[in-house]
């Protein structure tokens, strides 16, 4: 998904952003990707976890919550380190160089977001 978002920096040097770029200064678009439920991304993880399913997350993202209770309807075993409160968590979650949550490492493969047909093609 993506969304306009301009930026500009006016005369005492401080920067705005805004939906619609400024009439009075010059301004640039800025692009953004945002990581959403559909939004699914994959990549090659720096960490194996071999067979394992694991799920870095917060208690409050809907997301996270969403592949949680994927999980728990198929009865599909996952270790959960929550990012805020889990030193493991947040010491993992910074290595993988982590941007939003859920992250999720099933093998040597990760998947940033969750979608229930985009975990389904990386769990077969």
């Amino acid at each position: 998904m993506e969304s306009e978002i301009y930026r500009w920096v006016d005369e005492s040097g401080e920067t705005f952003f805004s939906d619609k770029p400024s009439i009075t200064h010059p301004s640039e678009e800025v692009k953004l990707r945002i990581n959403t439920y559909e939004g699914v991304t994959y990549d090659e993880s720096s960490f194996d976890v071999e067979k394992k399913i694991v799920m870095y997350s917060t208690s409050w993202c809907g997301v996270c919550k969403k592949a949680r209770r994927h999980f728990k309807k198929k009865a599909i075993d996952f270790t959960e380190y929550d990012v805020e409160t889990s030193a493991k968590g947040k010491s993992e979650y910074k290595k993988l160089g982590a941007k939003g949550v859920p992250v999720i490492l099933i093998g040597n493969q990760r998947m940033n977001g969750f979608s229930v047909d985009s975990f389904e093609k990386l769990y077969r």
